[in-house]
Parts: structure tokens; sequence; C-alpha cells
């Protein structure tokens, strides 16, 4: 890329910010990847105009927004016919456990098995619709006009339908003190106008709540974000701290080393030398505590003597030895006069020694 191509630093922390504040979908960008590639950056400046926050064109944004805006349209109506439906299934279960209980009246009987019986007879006229009797036969033979004729009598189904919204009303409100009890305890013991009142604002009070948890769901998805490039940026820093202190390591002790294993040999012979003194010292204690001043002076004769006995020993090993050197002049002749010696000597002593016995044998 050319030189020319690069922006400012200014130029580039001003686009950052105008990337960041159009919301695009994450995308990991620091300062100096925008002022790197800055026609990347205008390119995401350029999308912005055309792209809402989750990436879709403004065109299908629209379309999507409208088909919500429907299908929130259907789930309203059908969750009110659902609820209308639920309403006076749970009025037919009152009915049974108060048959248990109390004593009802005949117009009361009246209201729950007409309402049960019309219910009953619609549902199933339902289940065998048109679209039904086209794909299968009746089920066990039975048709819609069958179960037409088990319909109510018109007159009990025009009453039962007059009382049937006060019934619904009655229970919709029994719902409704019952659901602002459990977000509000201490209205249980209000006035039923007092709780129609807080019922009445009780829906704007949970769209707020929602609304501030939806918020708080969504500061909690940011910090989030934020966390995990904090953490990302934290590994690097740790990554570049771990290689300054193995370069501190390789650079700065292995030099070291050296000086501190010398200064460590001189301190050892040192101490060798020290403990070496101690040990005479200690030695020459011991010696001293051992032998007296007569002692030493009685062993100091003693060495005398025994000095000049050797030298006197030495001194007549010497003269033998200039005899010996006299002698081994002669050579072998002084070997054969040895030798002949010897054996009269020997001779001489054995006949010694006879002398004596035969001397003791003739006394």
């Amino acid at each position: 890329m050319a030189s020319g191509d690069f922006c400012s630093p200014g130029e580039g922390m001003e686009i950052l910010q105008q990337v960041c504040s159009k919301q695009l979908p994450p995308c990991n960008l620091s300062e100096k990847d925008l002022l790197q590639n800055p026609h990347f950056s205008k390119l995401l400046l350029s999308l912005a105009q055309h792209v809402d926050e989750s990436g879709l064109s403004l065109t299908l944004a629209k379309e999507q927004a409208q088909a919500w805006k429907e299908v929130r349209l259907h789930k309203t109506t059908w969750l009110r016919s659902e609820i209308l439906q639920r309403v006076i299934q749970e009025l037919l279960v009152d009915y049974y456990v108060k048959t248990q209980d109390t004593n009802l009246t005949s117009e009361d009987k009246k209201f729950h098995e007409t309402l049960e019986q019309r219910l009953l007879v619609t549902e199933l006229t339902g289940l065998l619709g048109p679209s039904r009797e086209k794909e299968m036969p009746p089920l066990l033979g039975v048709e819609k006009a069958d179960l037409l004729e088990l319909m109510p009598p018109s007159e009990d189904f025009v009453w039962m339908r007059a009382r049937l919204p006060l019934e619904v009303e009655e229970q919709l409100k029994k719902k409704c003190f019952t659901l602002l009890c459990y977000h509000d305890p201490n209205s249980d013991s209000d006035s039923e106008t007092l709780k129609a009142a807080k019922v009445w604002k009780l829906a704007e009070i949970l769209v707020g709540e929602k609304q501030q948890c939806q918020d708080a769901k969504s500061q909690q998805q940011e910090q989030m974000v934020l966390l995990e490039k904090k953490s990302a940026t934290y590994s690097q820093v740790l990554l570049r701290c771990l290689a300054l202190l193995q370069r501190l390591l390789q650079e700065h002790r292995l030099k070291t080393q050296s000086e501190l294993d010398r200064i460590n040999a001189q301190y050892l012979e040192i101490k060798c030398s020290a403990m070496i003194l101690k040990l005479r010292m200690e030695e020459l204690k011991i010696l001293s505590d051992t032998y007296t001043t007569e002692k030493v002076e009685v062993h100091r004769l003693i060495r005398d003597r025994l000095e000049g006995a050797i030298c006197l020993q030495e001194q007549d090993m010497e003269k033998s030895r200039q005899v010996l050197s006299t002698y081994e002049v002669l050579g072998e002749e002084f070997d054969r006069l040895v030798k002949e010696y010897t054996q009269l000597k020997q001779a001489t002593e054995n006949k010694r020694w006879a002398l004596q016995e035969f001397n003791k044998a003739c006394r």
C-alpha cells in the first residue's frame, strides 16, 4: 500500500469512533488496523449506511419488521382465543370440584352443563370437518349432523351465552388478583377496589420490569464482550511479560553466574581453611590438656637417648658396610672361605655338643 493511503492518527480515531457508533456486527478492530487499512475503514462506513446493527440490509430489515408485526398481531389474536378457551375449561374444572364440596343451585348446574355440552359438541364438530370427511370415512360412522343433534336447546344456549361473559370476567379477575398478590404480596390484604386499581397499572409495571431486564441483559452482553476483549489483551500482556522475564534470565543471570560461582568457590576455600585451622587448634588443645610439662621433659630425654642410640647404630652399620666392602674385593675366593668357615664352625659346634653328652653319660 502506498504511503499516501495511510491516514493520520486523528483521522484514524475519528473513523474508529464512527465505525463503532454504527454498531456494525462484532468486528475486533483497533486504531492500528484502521490506520494501516484506511480503505477498509471507509468500506465499513459505506456499508453502515445500507445495513442495520444486525447485518441485514435496510429493505430486508423493514420487511422483517413488518413480518414480525403481523406475527405479533396473529399471536395476540391466538392468545386471546387460547386464554378464553382455558378460562372456560377452568370454569368447568372448578364446577366439578365444587360439586364435591358444596351444594350448587340449579342455575349453576344448568349453566355449567350447557357450557360443557356446547364446548364438547363444538370440538367434536371441528374434528369432523369437511376436510376430514374427504380424506377418510367418518370415525365410528358418526356424521356432523349426528353431533349437531346433541346441541343444547337454543333457549339454554342463549341464556348461557348471556351469563358467560360475567363468569369469564369473574374468573379473569381472580387470576389478575392472584398475579397481583404474587407480584406484590402486600396487596393480599387490600380491598377489591384497591386491587383493581393496582391491576390496572400492573401491565405497565410488568412492561417496565421486562424492559429493565432486557436492558440489564444487553448491558451484561456488552460487559461480556468487553471482558473477552480485556481477557485477550491481558493474555497478550502476560505473554509479553513472560518473554521479557525469559530475556532477563538469559541475558543477566547467565552473565553473572560465572562470577557468582567464583565467589562461592572462594568462600568455600576460605571456609575449608578455617575448618582445618580449627581442627589443628582443637588437636593442640587436646595435647596440651593431656601432657604436662614434666611429661614433656621426660619424653624429650627419652627421645634424645633414642636418637643417640640410633646414631651409634648407624655408625656401627657404617663400619660394617666398610668391612663388607673390603671383603667384597676378594670376590669368589672370599665366598668359598666363608662357606668353609661356616662348615667348620658347625662341625665344631656338633662335636662340642657330642662331647658334652658323652661327659654327662660317663658321670
